[in-house]
């Protein structure tokens, strides 16, 4: 057999009082739905007033009172360190030298003036002749020097013969020039290159004994 589908007996005690509860309220039920009998039970019946008071409120509960505040003073602010530093010796200014003055620009040489060398004359193998002292001028005794300016041209010939000094006598002066006009001369030379120029010839007259 199954223990599990077993169900308690109630005790026989517990079972006559319920039954007995449940018959006062039937009568009880049935009594007050008899509308005579209400009314008796309601006058027989004290009316029972109870008052109820209020429960004590209880007072709230103070805050707690605030601490007091004790102020403080204030810290003292210290002052920011400022750090200080040598004070550095400002130096003496720097004085640049003067730059040297611009070397000055070459200057162009000139060429060198080429040598011009005069004319010649009296060179031994040219074989000029010296002037005949004329006769009348012998006889009379006219004696003197005379310079001659000449021109030689490039191909070594006179081409003017001037009087330059006078002897004093036109008969030694024409007979030098007219003698120097046929001579043979080397011609003036600007370096290598033969030139024209001018050449004194100085010639004396002069009697012997």
């Amino acid at each position: 057999m199954n223990r599990a589908n077993e169900r308690p007996l109630m005790h026989p005690g517990r079972l006559g009082a319920a039954a007995t509860a449940v018959l006062h309220g039937l009568v009880l039920a049935a009594l007050l739905s008899y509308e005579p009998t209400r009314s008796a039970i309601a006058a027989a019946a004290p009316i029972m007033v109870d008052w109820i008071s209020a429960p004590k409120q209880e007072a709230p509960p103070e805050p707690p009172k605030p601490k007091p505040v004790v102020k403080r003073p204030p810290k003292p602010v210290e002052p920011p360190v400022i750090a200080t530093q040598p004070e550095v010796p400002t130096p003496s200014p720097i004085i640049a030298p003067a730059p040297p003055p611009p070397a000055p620009e070459p200057v162009a040489m000139a060429p060198a003036p080429v040598a011009v060398t005069p004319p010649v004359f009296n060179a031994a193998y040219l074989d000029n002749p010296a002037p005949q002292y004329p006769p009348l001028s012998r006889r009379q005794g006219e004696q003197g020097r005379v310079v001659l300016h000449v021109l030689v041209n490039p191909a070594g010939r006179a081409d003017q013969v001037e009087i330059r000094t006078s002897s004093g006598h036109s008969r030694l002066d024409e007979t030098a020039r007219e003698t120097v006009k046929r001579w043979k001369f080397l011609p003036a030379k600007r370096g290598s290159e033969p030139v024209a120029g001018w050449v004194l010839i100085p010639i004396s007259f002069k009697l012997e004994g």
